[in-house]
């Protein structure tokens, strides 16, 4: 994309912008008597700079082919709005009036979905990540806009940047550019004392480009800025600056870092910057506001994908479920290669995960990261909304638990990202408790705009992967480790075979009886349908109920099956899963049923084979068995 230099004419702006929307900052977060006024103003020439250099407009701020702006140190959203406002792309007097009030779409930190915000951040150290995702979407979707990415200092300590540096480089993002607000300031006193970080150097051991400036310069800003955006690699621009520039009394005060002046103090520092006092016509103005607003709803680039033919494997053809994710994910790369972009971003673990197939087949869109799950999961969210269907691959215990803050963040911001674990539950065998992720679904429930989907064997399983490329939002897909064979009906052929189309929140009716429930997910169905056939021999009818989508499951639709001796059984921490959801079923629909018993991790367990842990939790066919057998007495 062909890039000219800001004019005399337009540095003059925004030279003049900045005292002004300095004035904005003020008044903004004294009439909400909140937010942060400091940091916003050491940084407000930057966004004005960058905003105005950036290949975006007003008239069309998510057209697909514009530049990305991310502003990781969300919380100087004062002077991020203020910017934006005043380069047109929404009303200055109603960010003033509306900041940090719940009638408003100007939050206290930057929200994605408003005109100019790529991504809501707040939580600090991942915007560069989320900056390293939007550069791959570019480059995998063959479009040629830039990214810049916006930081404080204090920010460079945190792990997850240094994990996006690198990642920056391995992939030769030259499409990415970072500019450091280097203030020295922040809660605990100057950043340099409060954890030293040798920011230049660190980026320079990486293999990027360094340039210093004066960060209230403009002109030094878009000379830097032109330079960037020319070089064949990753670029920082280190631009040092004041906290609080611009008020001579809140200069180089980290007070101010979080609070805002009161509205005598206001009104001095409005005078000193010449700008109107108009203070009561805002507080005035925000008594007006209503109290609730319609939810912004962030742009998804939606790109159409061939989900192929579902397979079936025959009950006799033992694997796992995750080898099944494997070979439809290959499937998936084999029919939408050069047509439809899809990635999958993977931490070093390609093997388990069985994600190689696909990476055979579509090199250059197998994202490996390497061990660097934080920044992983950010990257793959962050490209899931720029134009590239994305999977992140990964263990359970990397995938969910910890990357819980950056998937909670992903959620935040409405991904479209499709996560596929591997290696849940006791089923992952002798890695033993740190590896055995017994709580993903309890995790899941926390976060309000993520499906879960435990398929319970591998025809459910490549269903499942096919039906979650077709729909819009964020996704996880559970699986174990060990190999099983696909569940059968009572003839003997694939329950979940040729006729089977998998449905969200659907509960399947695997066998049907009278005496008693068993509700399953997963890994163990299966072993609740073997206790179901050996207990028809002894003329106990047993109803075998398959729950794949445990947060959003169709109870309802199989009630009946509920009302008398019912036992949930799952291979998770038995306080946070699929039984406590049941309970809650039970409470909301206002019946209970004659019994109700559960199955399910109740402590970390030890290394061992799945068989002899499942034995051991009492998961295993046998002790299912003898469950109902009690429960019937």
């Amino acid at each position: 994309m062909n890039r000219s230099k800001l004019s005399i004419e337009e540095l003059k702006e925004l030279k003049e912008l900045a005292r002004i929307c300095r004035g904005d900052i003020l008044k903004m977060t004294t009439v909400a008597n909140s937010g942060h006024p400091g940091g916003s103003m050491s940084s407000i020439d930057i966004y004005l700079t960058v905003y105005k250099f950036a290949k975006l407009s007003p008239e069309a701020p998510f057209a697909p082919n514009r530049d990305r702006v991310v502003v990781s140190h969300g919380h100087t959203s004062p002077g991020v709005y203020s910017a934006l406002a005043r380069l047109g792309f929404f009303n200055i007097e109603d960010v003033i009036t509306g900041f940090r009030h719940p009638g408003s779409i100007f939050e206290g930190h930057i929200t994605r979905g408003i005109p100019g915000i790529e991504w809501t951040t707040g939580n600090l150290g991942q915007g560069l990540s989320a900056g390293v995702g939007m550069a791959l979407a570019a480059k995998l979707s063959g479009r040629d806009f830039h990214v810049f990415t916006l930081m404080s200092d204090a920010e460079q300590a945190k792990g997850q940047v240094a994990e996006a540096r690198r990642t920056a480089v391995k992939y030769n993002l030259n499409n990415l550019t970072v500019v450091i607000d280097y203030n020295d300031a922040q809660i605990s006193g100057r950043a340099s004392d409060t954890m030293l970080v040798n920011i230049k150097e660190n980026y320079e051991a990486d293999g990027w480009k360094v340039i210093e400036i004066d960060g209230h310069n403009h002109e030094a800003l878009a000379e830097a800025l032109y330079e960037a955006v020319n070089k064949n690699v990753p670029v920082a621009i280190l631009a040092r600056t004041v906290m609080g520039k611009g008020v001579s009394f809140m200069e180089d005060d980290v007070t101010f870092h979080g609070k805002p002046l009161d509205v005598e103090t206001c009104r001095k520092a409005l005078a000193e910057l010449g700008v109107e006092d108009d203070l009561e016509f805002y507080i005035n103005r925000r008594k007006r506001l209503p109290e609730t607003r319609e939810q912004l709803k962030p742009p998804l680039e939606v790109i159409t994908i061939d989900s192929g033919k579902p397979v079936t494997y025959s009950v006799s053809q033992k694997m796992d479920n995750r080898s099944a994710f494997g070979k439809a994910l290959a499937d998936l790369a084999v029919l939408n290669k050069g047509k439809s972009p899809i990635a999958v971003v993977d931490c070093d673990l390609k093997p388990s995960t069985k994600t190689i197939d696909f990476e055979k087949v579509w090199p250059e869109n197998f994202i490996q990261i390497g061990v660097q799950e934080h920044n992983a999961a950010t990257v793959a969210g962050s490209m899931s909304v720029n134009g590239v269907l994305t999977f992140f691959t990964d263990f359970g215990v990397f995938g969910i638990d910890e990357t819980y803050n950056q998937q909670r963040l992903n959620d935040i911001n409405k991904t479209n990202l499709k996560v596929v674990v591997t290696h849940v539950g006791l089923d992952v065998g002798e890695d033993g408790k740190t590896h055995h992720c017994i709580d993903y679904i309890g995790a899941l429930r926390n976060l309000y705009g993520f499906k879960i989907i435990v398929p319970a064997d591998p025809n459910q399983t490549d269903r499942a992967v096919r039906y979650i490329v077709r729909e819009k939002g964020n996704f996880v897909i559970a699986l174990g480790r060990s190999k099983l064979n696909p569940i059968a009906n009572l003839d003997g052929e694939p329950f979940f075979g040729d006729e089977y189309e998998f449905e969200y929140g659907k509960v399947d009716v695997i066998r049907s009886g009278s005496n008693a429930t068993i509700v399953a997910i997963g890994q163990v169905v299966s072993e609740a349908v073997k206790a179901a056939d050996c207990l028809r021999k002894e003329g106990i009818e047993v109803t075998v109920l398959g729950v794949s989508c445990p947060i959003d499951a169709s109870f309802d639709s199989v009630k009946d099956y509920l009302k008398g001796n019912v036992l949930t059984v799952e291979d998770h921490n038995v306080r946070s899963g699929l039984g406590s959801i049941l309970a809650e079923y039970f409470v909301d629909a206002g019946f209970l049923p004659e019994k109700f018993e559960k199955i399910g991790i109740t402590g970390y367990a030890v290394s061992g084979n799945k068989e002899i842990l499942y034995k051991l939790s009492g998961l295993d066919s046998e002790s299912i068995i003898e469950k109902v057998r009690k429960m019937l007495k």
